[in-house]
Formats: C-alpha cells, structure tokens, sequence
C-alpha cells in the first residue's frame, strides 16, 4: 500500500496533523492507531478545560477527542483504529512500516512518517518500589480508563503518589469512584501544581499533601493493604493503610517505535531528538507532540502536530536536502528542552519551533531565574524572570535564532546567575 504520509497515533497531534495536511493538499494521509478508538488520553479524561488554544474553545475530553476525529475524518483522512506500527524505516524512496492488525500484517509505503506515539507515566515497576504485588495498583491512565470507559467503582481509602497537575486530575476521579484520597505524597519539598489546585484539593476533598515524603514498600497479598512511607527529611517510617495506590506524573514518551526506527534519542526528553521542523535523525520522519515533550496539555500537543503538517508539507516541495541542524541542549538544573536542534534553511535562515518557542523542564525549584542562551564564547539571547518548578513548563521564546551560528558549535541553554 501506498500513501503519502503515514501517521502514527490517533491522539491530539495525530488527529491535528492529519486534519492539517489534508488541508494543505496532501494526498493520502493515513491514520493508524492501536487503540480500539482514536482520540488519546482526552477520550477517557472527563474533566473540562480541553480545546482553548487550538480550538479556541472549552470541552470536555471526551467531546475534545471526537471533535478532533470528526474534523480529520471529514478532511479526507483515513483512521485506522486498532492497527499497531510495529516497525518503520527510512529509505532512498521514502519510508517503509509494517502494520499489524485483526486485518493481518500490512506493509506500507510512505513519502513521509509522523511519530505521534504520545507518552505514558511510568508504573510502580519502572519506578523501582519494592514490596508486595497485589491488585489496586496503577498508574492515572489505568484509573480513569477503569472508572470513565469501564464504569468500575473504588470504595475504601486511596493514595496518590505526585502532586502534579494530573495527580489532582486524579483525586477528582478517585472521587468520582467513590474512594476517600488519603493523601497526595511528593519527594520534592513542595507541590509542583498551580496553588488553585492545591486550594481546591484541601477545601473540596480535605486532601492534604505529604512533601518530602516517598512510598518506600507496598503491602498486601491479593489486595493491596497499605504502604509504608518515609519522610525524606527526618527518616522517618510508617504505615499508611489504603485499598489503592495511584502513581501519577513522571512522564516518558512512548518511544519503543523510534527506538526500534533506529533514531537518535534525546537523553533529556527520552524522546526522538528533533529540530524545530520537529524532523528526526531518519529523512521523511517527523515527531511531534508529547513524544518530544511529555508532557504538555492536549492542545499544545495538537498544535505540534499542526507545526509537523505544515513542515511535511513544506519538505514535499524541497529539492535537495536541507544543512545539518545544529544541536541545543539544556544545562543543569534544566532537565531537557524540547526541541533540541535549531533547522537551518539553505540561506543560513533557522526555522522556527512550534508557537515560536522552547519547551523546558527544570529539576529544581527557582522562584526568579533568568535563561541564558550561549554558541561558543557569544551570548545569543536572555529570557525574563521565569519560575522553575519540577514537573512543570518553561518557556523560552525564539528570537535570539537569528544570531545562531550554523557551522559553531552547540547551543547551550542555561539558568544564568
């Protein structure tokens, strides 16, 4: 089969970008999810506040979810529910994946790939917490699928590990299944949620928040008893009965497709690297949303998929292969920075990033830090005051991309004194 641009993810950056390049008059865009329906984690998120920068208005998940179904369907592209990519390599005559599905094993040949793979929380495994293995543990994704699309209750006390914004998106929904949150529990010193969040929280459902306080075992056999938790400051140790334990937050882009792909990797974002036309190491393969950035809001993720259509499109046109990019990374205390190459066009231009900015993350609490963008020995740029704080976005705008040079060296971006 042959198409002209393969997408993969049915979520807000798929559904946008595949909308988008239909309305740019690219041919055939092909859609292909593995979920039984598209829409991404808004599908079973059923609180409001989806859609205000792209679609400029305010819905709820699920409504957020099919309206952007509808639209890229009624563009002309074709959804693949159901279908899995599992694997996909760049070639002289373009890309070539392999789709499996109830259909069978398909190949498909693509002048151009979008990764729009997304990002999950990591589970109770991942984050090496020892003890027990009992039911009533999961991550938020597990629970809203399990209490919005399943309709399954949760009576009896429960503890949020995280205190991010989807930590409180769950303690709504744990509220919404008839479960009492105990607590919300944090290593860091304090909540990394907007204040509004936090006031909410403790007027509404009396749920307070334990900083500088880890899980550090699980109990229960076939059920979960309860957890033990240390307070990171004085050591101390104890025991929190509770029928289910939440593990919030701590993003990582679903990267196994890029990986296996071959690409280049950003060992801040753990995600492909890419350049601010969100192109890979691989030609004719393109990233966007939360697989570089895990994790923005849905329609943040949409307009990176908006950017990545319009730069597929823009490629289609391109006669000879564009300069090397020249790579960006973030230093200490930063985390990561997203994208983290600047593209450069024939005439020594560079292409901006999706909105016109950078997307950081910080793993220390600053409350007035200034970025500092640095090629060499030069200055290129410096932001105004921003507040740092884990788990949460820092932007940088893109104006000092002038000053970039092509052939220097790496760009640093760093927390100035």
């Amino acid at each position: 089969m042959n198409v002209d641009v393969l997408v993969v993810g049915a979520g807000p950056a798929g559904l946008s970008a595949a909308r988008e390049l239909r309305r740019l008059g690219v041919g055939s865009v092909l859609v292909a999810e593995r979920e039984a329906e598209p829409g991404g984690i808004p599908r079973h998120s059923w609180h409001t506040g989806y859609g205000l920068r792209d679609l400029h208005r305010v819905m709820t998940g699920p409504a957020y979810a099919r309206v952007l179904a509808d639209a890229a369907v009624a563009a002309g592209a074709e959804l693949r529910p159901g279908t899995t990519v599992t694997c996909c390599g760049s070639g002289a005559e373009g890309v070539t994946a392999t789709l499996t599905s109830a259909r069978g094993i398909e190949t498909v040949h693509a002048g151009a790939v979008l990764l729009a793979t997304g990002c999950r929380e990591r589970p109770r495994t991942a984050r090496l917490v020892p003890g027990d293995r009992p039911a009533g543990v999961m991550t938020t994704g597990e629970l809203q699928q399990r209490v919005y699309l399943g309709h399954e209750r949760w009576p009896g006390r429960a503890l949020v590990v995280g205190a991010e914004h989807v930590s409180f998106s769950a303690v709504v929904t744990l509220a919404h299944a008839g479960a009492r949150v105990v607590a919300l529990v944090t290593e860091h010193e304090r909540q990394q949620s907007y204040l509004a969040f936090r006031a909410g929280a403790a007027l509404r459902w009396r749920v307070p928040v334990w900083t500088s306080t880890a899980v550090r075992r699980v109990d229960g056999r076939e059920r979960l008893a309860g957890v033990e938790v240390a307070d990171l400051r004085t050591g101390a140790a104890r025991f929190v009965p509770c029928e289910t334990l939440v593990f919030t937050a701590d993003w990582i882009p679903d990267h196994e497709l890029a990986r296996h792909a071959g690409l280049g990797l950003d060992p801040g974002t753990r995600g492909p690297t890419v350049d601010t036309r969100l192109r890979t190491s691989a030609a004719g393969i393109f990233a966007a949303g939360n697989l570089v950035h895990a994790a923005e809001t849905a329609d943040i993720a949409a307009l990176s998929g908006r950017h990545a259509a319009r730069q597929i499109a823009a490629a289609r046109g391109e006669a000879r292969p564009a300069p090397a990019p020249v790579p960006v990374r973030a230093e200490a205390p930063l985390r990561w920075i997203s994208p983290n190459a600047v593209a450069m066009g024939a005439g020594g231009r560079a292409a901006p990033p999706p909105l016109g900015r950078f997307v950081l993350r910080s793993q220390e609490f600053r409350r007035l830090a200034r970025l500092e963008v640095r090629q060499g020995g030069r200055v290129l740029g410096r932001s105004g005051p921003v507040r740092l704080i884990p788990g949460r976005p820092v932007h940088l705008g893109a104006r000092w991309l002038a000053r970039v040079d092509p052939g220097g060296a790496v760009v640093q971006v760093l927390v100035g004194a």
